[in-house]
């Protein structure tokens, strides 16, 4: 199968430098990487690649912008009206902010400008409201005593973002950093650094004063280590795979005690029962699953489908992914484009590879498409056993395990045999049961009926293995302040 992967849209390409204060400037030792058209393989454009050098410069005009207190010493409602302008403007962009994320990721057109883009106006706005919201308590203690408490922005933040929603993991980092009054240094991926830049654009354009936002795209193993191991870096937050977690952590303990939220990986059970409404629970997994070519955290991967509707459910889904439409990302009628890049093309088909040899039952699927691009079937496996390594590690491609069981008590047991604990879906008409599954199986967010359902307003976090901390809602606000104490004898 060929795919035209050709867009007649014109996309005009002007940041690809680093945004230190406000300032657009080429990396300290002149070193550029190349960024890639997923669609096609072809390089796109080459951008500034930024390492520790870089970021010691990013830090510098963060620290002053800080200690200078023009932003963390702002009038809330003053920080509100930027981040407010800095959402019209891109609300004013979105078309082409769209165009470009489709570009640079790989991700369907329809997607970025109906998902991707409005849940990103919709960050900002809602943490513009929160700006002047951000309030302590008051606390009765014994004695003659006032005591109360005050939420005071953390300093300098350090922020990594990964690839697979670049546009909108930049909003849910910055937005609730920024409300609260700190500054910041933010890396975007390598492989899809343009949106970020092109967002830095309006920033300055919104009249945020220099400093507080400070872009390096470079590779984690120079600029991202250098985020984490800085001592004058106060707070880091990272999303991205669980594995670099855990080198995020260690970092960031050499030179001084930061503040540290990490959204790691997931291994996400959705769990259908029998008497669920069938057809919405086989395109609820469908869109679980193969919902931005499965490079989601959340991506229910281990599919439990009660043994009394196995067979109907995997036929009907097998049926919906052979008809699930895969090419040119800029087509309105493509549901599924390209993986981000040839790495993780290869490592879905090492697990494809794996599935088959382990003995899952291949329906569909399993092969590459044309001779350019990064482009996977859409792949579904029944029979599968918890120990599969297609069971038990995260994928990050359109890869559907289907699994079977029995009832309920089973069910929760092995959907908490993972180290990981993101998310969790159930579709069943019985509250007894959605109850049961939402109440016990560990992890941050449970979907009942629906799924990937986000709003700004409801933290998103993992257990176990899948991070610390939250995004999101009031939860993620409190991530990016302190807490002060304040007591006076009356």
């Amino acid at each position: 199968m060929a795919i035209t992967t050709t867009s007649k849209l014109p996309i005009q390409i002007n940041a690809t430098q680093l945004l230190i204060n406000n300032e657009w400037v080429d990396s300290t030792s002149g070193g550029t990487f190349a960024t890639i058209n997923p669609a096609t393989g072809e390089v796109i454009c080459q951008v500034a690649e930024a390492d520790a050098a870089d970021v010691e410069r990013a830090v510098k005009a963060a620290r002053t912008a800080f200690n200078r207190g023009e932003w963390s010493t702002m009038l809330p409602s003053e920080r509100g009206k930027l981040l407010y302008k800095l959402a019209d403007l891109i609300e004013a962009h979105a078309d082409e902010l769209a165009q470009l994320e489709t570009l640079d990721n790989g991700k369907p057109l329809k997607d970025s400008s109906q998902i991707d883009l409005p849940l990103t106006i919709a960050c900002y706005r809602y943490y513009a409201g929160w700006a002047d919201k951000i309030q302590g308590k008051t606390i009765p203690i014994d004695g003659s005593f006032f005591s109360y408490t005050r939420h005071e922005p953390i300093g300098v933040i350090g922020q990594i973002i990964p690839w697979n929603f670049p546009i909108l993991l930049q909003a849910w980092k910055l937005a609730p950093a920024l409300a609260a009054g700190n500054t910041v240094v933010l890396k975007p991926s390598t492989h899809t650094p343009l949106t970020a830049l092109r967002v830095g654009e309006l920033i300055v354009e919104a009249g945020f004063p220099p400093g507080v936002v400070n872009l390096v795209p470079g590779y984690g193993s120079t600029a991202g280590i250098a985020i984490a191991r800085h001592g004058d870096i106060d707070k880091v937050a990272f999303t991205g795979s669980t594995e670099v977690g855990h080198l995020i952590m260690e970092a960031t303990t050499q030179s001084n005690l930061k503040r540290v939220t990490l959204e790691l990986g997931g291994k996400s059970p959705n769990i259908i029962f029998a008497d669920a409404d069938m057809n919405a629970a086989i395109e609820g997994a469908h869109f679980a699953l193969f919902f931005n070519q499965g490079q989601c955290c959340t991506a229910g991967s281990r599919l439990f489908v009660e043994e009394k509707c196995y067979d109907e459910f995997v036929a009907k889904s097998v049926e919906r992914a052979r008809r699930r439409i895969v090419g040119n990302p800029f087509d309105p009628k493509t549901e599924q484009g390209p993986q981000v890049s040839q790495a993780q093309l290869d490592k879905v088909m090492r697990y494809i590879e794996s599935g088959m040899r382990e003995g899952a039952t291949l329906l569909c699927g399993g092969h590459t498409i044309g001779a350019r691009g990064f482009f996977i079937q859409p792949t579904v496996f029944a029979n599968v056993q918890d120990q599969m390594k297609i069971a038990q590690e995260e994928i990050f491609g359109p890869v559907m395990s289907i699994l079977k069981f029995k009832d309920l008590d089973e069910v929760i047991k092995r959907a908490n045999a993972t180290m990981y604990g993101l998310a969790a879906g159930v579709w069943t008409r019985d509250i007894s049961k959605a109850m049961a599954i939402a109440n016990n199986v560990r992890a941050g967010t449970i979907w009942v009926n629906c799924y990937d359902a986000l709003a700004p307003a409801a933290p998103f976090g993992g257990f176990k293995q899948s991070g610390i901390g939250r995004e999101l809602g009031e939860y993620g606000l409190k991530e990016y302040t302190e807490v002060k104490t304040v007591t006076i004898k009356l």
